[in-house]
């Protein structure tokens, strides 16, 4: 599967989207850190990924995460990716946002 770029104003935000259902499991996209609430004024690379909501909680008292930002907050994650949060840790996330977007297999009666 290859990222979409939906947003012809957006062309760097990228969309990354299951094939069969066509729903996203992770946003990258370039915003100014201070809508992250950091006390920066420079353009930072985010991803969001979806996450369970005690997942959310935990994880966004850490560095790197915050409640997920231009979505629901209380299903997605923001993950800042300027080396705070290291890759391993990325990949997993992305890996477990795949899975709960992914279409439910339906059992036969």
């Amino acid at each position: 599967m290859e990222p979409e770029s939906p947003w012809a104003k957006y062309p760097e935000d990228m969309v990354l989207r299951h094939l069969n259902n066509k729903k996203w499991f992770g946003l990258l996209m370039t915003v100014n850190a201070g809508v992250l609430g950091l006390d920066r004024d420079e353009q930072v690379d985010i991803l969001n990924v979806k996450c369970e909501p005690l997942e959310i909680d935990f994880l966004s008292q850490q560095p790197g995460f915050f409640h997920g930002y231009h979505m629901n907050k209380n299903h997605w994650l923001t993950i800042l990716l300027d080396g705070t949060v290291p890759m391993e840790t990325v990949c997993g996330l992305i890996e477990h946002s795949f899975d709960l977007t992914a279409p439910k297999i339906k059992k036969k009666k």
